[in-house]
């Protein structure tokens, strides 16, 4: 039996059913508050983002799939007091994600780390294959100085070339602002630079090593 028949109200109803694009989905909130149905499409539309934005950060498909059905169940509970005011309801889903993960990480103390499978799922530039061809060539580097950041700094960088959420979204799931979320990012990419060039010696690398970083900034600060 799978984490959605387990946690869920009525899950037969809300597992292998199509999902109904042609439905607003501010619409199909609204209904969701009364109508169970209508909550088991949202349900569909999200539940595999929320469970690969848990395992990136618990590394346990295990722990992933208990945190995702009680996202779920926790947004089931309090759908009735969603209240739009300009942040998608996919943040809102993430921001209870986000505190699930952060009482997991401190009930176990433990952190996550990054994988060399994760960063392969980070799209630095959508413009061509240049940039994922030198974001491959650097891993190696990158996947250290990656592990060194705090928590926090490994969360923002998931969520926004992982889970592909804007500085405003990110802003919602963590607590911030948007531009609070943007100096963040702008801290981080200092500190990898800093990182990165004790792990790249040369002026050739430290070359793709600008590049690199320049693309990662043009792809966080831009994005609203």
């Amino acid at each position: 039996m799978g984490y959605a028949e387990t946690y869920l109200p009525a899950a037969s109803k809300m597992t292998n059913r199509p999902i109904d694009a042609a439905i607003d989905e501010s619409a199909l909130i609204r209904q969701a508050k009364d109508d169970q149905d209508a909550f088991g499409q949202l349900y569909e539309r999200y539940s595999q983002r929320i469970y690969q934005y848990i395992f990136y950060r618990t590394g346990s498909e295990a722990d992933a799939e208990d945190l995702a059905a009680k996202t779920f169940m926790r947004a089931w509970q309090h759908i009735a007091t969603y209240d739009d005011r300009g942040v998608p309801f996919s943040a809102w889903l993430y921001r209870i994600a986000h505190n699930l993960v952060a009482n997991w990480h401190r009930d176990r103390s433990r952190r996550k780390i990054i994988s060399l499978d994760d960063l392969s799922r980070w799209q630095v530039n959508e413009d061509g294959p240049e940039a994922v061809a030198l974001l491959a060539e650097d891993r190696a580097a990158l996947l250290t100085a990656l592990r060194r950041l705090p928590a926090e700094r490994q969360e923002l960088l998931a969520l926004k070339f992982v889970e592909h959420l804007s500085n405003a979204e990110i802003g919602a799931v963590m607590g911030r602002s948007e531009g609070a979320i943007k100096s963040l990012y702008h801290r981080t990419l200092l500190t990898l630079r800093e990182e990165l060039q004790q792990e790249m010696p040369t002026e050739q690398d430290r070359s793709r090593l600008r590049r690199l970083l320049g693309r990662l900034g043009d792809r966080g600060l831009g994005r609203e």
